[in-house]
């Protein structure tokens, strides 16, 4: 382990481990994709053949793409609604200055916190009682309740690094508190909007264990459809399918991670 002044770089034993832990993590999800494209008609790994027969499948399947869909307008519906929601939770909560600001910070992330199975059995007992069980609905609003702190959190951290006397200056000179907001907030906060959008997304897109027992029958998602699947079916589908979610969610990541640097640049800036 060397280090100069303030700057500090892993020793080649600590990069080793990193490594072995990265490998231990990744290898399992890696394996998924050459089973995606195998000849096989069942999964077995090393695959016997080449073939793209899968990926066919899923596209012209009516209940593999129907799930797809689902996932994907649910996503960007509990996306839209996050952003809404959270925006101006965490604008509240950093800048805010009343009693209780604490447990009201800890209220909205107790759904990153609490295990998913006891907040998916409490709405599916709330959902039963309402009629929302097996509807687009009751799926939109548990995941905008899951996805709402992943929001908070993203703006929370861009708040924090932000510079409020630009907002002085603006307001000084003229400025409304609306149009200060527009012109000068949002610009600068908008990369750590746009990443709690993102984590948002794939928070709702990913989500299976309050799908498991909101979505009944009529609205099954695209990870509920991928457990059905692999319980009852073993053909390499469900490889295809994983694949192309890995693909999926690490560009969406990417995105979020540059969207992070931006933010980070835009405060120090």
């Amino acid at each position: 382990m060397r280090s100069s002044g303030s700057e500090w770089r892993p020793g080649p034993a600590l990069s080793l481990v990193v490594g072995l832990v990265l490998v231990y993590l990744v290898l399992p999800i890696v394996v998924v994709v050459p089973l995606s494209f195998s000849s096989g008609l069942y999964l077995s790994f090393p695959p016997p053949g080449f073939s793209l027969r899968w990926y066919a499948r899923f596209f012209a399947d009516p209940a593999w793409t129907a799930s797809l869909w689902l996932s994907v307008w649910v996503g960007l519906t509990v996306m839209v609604l996050s952003v809404l929601l959270g925006t101006p939770a965490a604008f509240a909560l950093v800048r805010g200055r009343f009693r209780g600001a604490r447990l009201i910070n800890a209220f909205i992330l107790t759904p990153v916190i609490v295990p998913g199975i006891i907040v998916a059995v409490g709405v599916y007992f709330f959902y039963a009682r309402i009629g929302l069980v097996g509807t687009p609905i009751g799926l939109i609003l548990a995941h905008t309740c899951l996805a709402v702190p992943f929001v908070v959190i993203n703006v929370s951290a861009t708040l924090y690094g932000f510079d409020a006397r630009l907002e002085h200056a603006a307001m000084s000179l003229g400025a409304t508190p609306w149009r200060t907001f527009r012109t000068i907030t949002l610009p600068l906060i908008r990369p750590g909007v746009l990443a709690g959008a993102v984590f948002a997304f794939i928070t709702s897109f990913d989500e299976l264990l309050v799908a498991l027992f909101v979505s009944g029958s009529s609205a099954v998602t695209l990870p509920r459809r991928m457990w059905q699947q692999i319980r009852f079916n073993i053909e390499p589908t469900i490889a295809a399918v994983s694949t192309l979610m890995i693909v999926f969610t690490t560009l969406l990541l990417l995105s979020a991670e540059l969207l992070r640097r931006r933010s980070a640049r835009l405060r120090s800036g």
